[in-house]
């Protein structure tokens, strides 16, 4: 019953007529890098906080039925409300598959000094893991914000592959090539209760 609508990513870049006379072909895998990149980024912020309006996809945190816990004591959540995410999948039965956590990198930097009690030496992050399960960092989420969840439930559908033109018109005037890159993609929520998310309440 989960449904996927087209909708079109758009990445470009311009090369300078100098730098196609002083580069060799390595530029050509230079500037696709930069647009491939620059789109994920793109798809990774929608997979997480895409809203659903103006030709965005719907995200896990607009996804209706995404748990949210309780809102954090601080900018930063303790051990205690890092479990609790874990603990609201579970509690929906859905505590299963690729599990992980994908939070910000201030967040990260906080937690690997915070630690899980006092005077433990243990801390809330440590060697790319949290609460035992995978930790992601990507910077493409809300400041204070946390999530966890099975993202084999995040479908990220494509239709075709990227398409590449390359526009020598639009500056011609300094010899400026456009290239322009465009992916037909689309992101949805599965199974709403194999995700939970918490925040500052800021």
């Amino acid at each position: 019953q989960v449904t996927l609508s087209p909708k079109d990513l758009g990445a470009h870049t311009h090369i300078t007529r100098r730098m196609l006379q002083q580069t060799s072909l390595d530029l050509e895998a230079l500037v696709r890098d930069d647009l491939v990149q620059a789109m994920a980024l793109s798809i990774d912020l929608a997979g997480l906080e895409g809203t659903g309006a103006n030709g965005q996809p719907t995200g896990i945190l607009g996804t209706t039925g995404v748990n949210q816990v309780t809102n954090f004591a601080a900018a930063n959540p303790t051990f205690a409300e890092v479990v609790s995410l874990e603990t609201a999948v579970d509690v929906d039965n859905a505590l299963a598959g690729n599990l992980a956590y994908i939070l910000r990198a201030d967040m990260k930097g906080a937690l690997k000094t915070t630690e899980k009690a006092a005077n433990t030496g243990q801390f809330v992050y440590n060697g790319n893991e949290m609460n035992g399960y995978r930790s992601i960092v990507s910077n493409q989420g809300t400041a204070g914000n946390l999530y966890f969840g099975n993202f084999n439930d995040l479908l990220i559908g494509m239709w075709g592959g990227m398409d590449l033109t390359v526009d020598p018109y639009s500056n011609s005037k300094s010899g400026t090539l456009r290239v322009v890159a465009i992916q037909t993609v689309d992101v949805a929520v599965r199974h709403a209760q194999s995700f939970a998310f918490g925040n500052d309440g800021a």
